[in-house]
């Protein structure tokens, strides 16, 4: 993958890399060539469209894995995220989740053929909510905040999020920003269960934290939300 890390390293921004180094630190700094997130997305949107990239050195590329450097690894993210097909996009997730290990390559991921295909994208993540794999199960609670806190949100999704696999704390931060944002969205459902529901106390605190930073919420429903952290 010579060819995707010279055009990766004519992009680097070294301070930038110190920078973004301090935000994921389980990953080695050696292996963060510092490409500013504009400029790779500007890159991963070019390549796709390139006929011959897409015919000679793609296939390779989205095959090659773990990659060696953190930025080859949001690259191959940023080209997951451009595929329309959701079939397609979803046999490139399962095939890249495994070697996802830090948070901000999970994050990033987020295929555009999911937004219109929730209801086959569902199983799916019931499916990555029950991985042994800590970025497999927060990638699948990303998926919940952001395909199913709106019109499709039901009371039962806030227990598959609870009870997700995994005690890791990149797994429980994003169980707390989805329950954070579930006040937010629907706050008297959501508020019964941060009530009442058995969950971990730092998961609960966590959220309850993260929702009373909102503007969205009153301050007679922070209020309310900070009484129970005090119980």
């Amino acid at each position: 993958m010579e060819y995707i890390q010279k055009l990766l390293k004519e992009r680097a921004d070294e301070k930038y890399g110190d920078f973004h180094s301090k935000l994921v630190p389980t990953v080695d700094r050696n292996k963060i060539i510092g490409v500013r997130t504009p400029v790779m997305r500007a890159l991963a949107k070019s390549l796709v469209k390139d006929k011959s990239f897409c015919e000679d050195v793609l296939p390779d590329f989205l095959n090659e894995l773990p990659h060696y450097y953190y930025d080859e690894m949001i690259l191959h993210g940023e080209i997951i995220s451009l595929e329309k097909d959701f079939d397609k996009a979803v046999e490139l997730v399962e095939k890249f989740l495994p070697y996802v290990d830090n948070w901000a390559v999970c994050d990033l991921l987020s295929p555009k053929a999911f937004a219109k295909n929730s209801d086959k994208l569902f199983d799916f993540i019931k499916k990555w909510l029950e991985s042994d794999e800590v970025y497999t199960v927060r990638f699948g609670i990303d998926m919940m905040l952001k395909y199913f806190l709106d019109d499709r949100f039901e009371r039962e999704h806030l227990y598959m999020v609870r009870d997700a696999v995994g005690d890791d704390y990149y797994i429980k931060m994003a169980k707390a920003w989805y329950f954070s944002f579930a006040l937010i969205k629907h706050y008297d459902v959501a508020l019964g269960f941060v009530k009442s529901a058995p969950m971990d106390e730092w998961i609960r605190k966590k959220s309850i934290q993260k929702a009373r930073e909102s503007y969205r919420l009153t301050d007679t429903q922070k209020a309310e939300l900070k009484s129970i952290c005090t119980r």
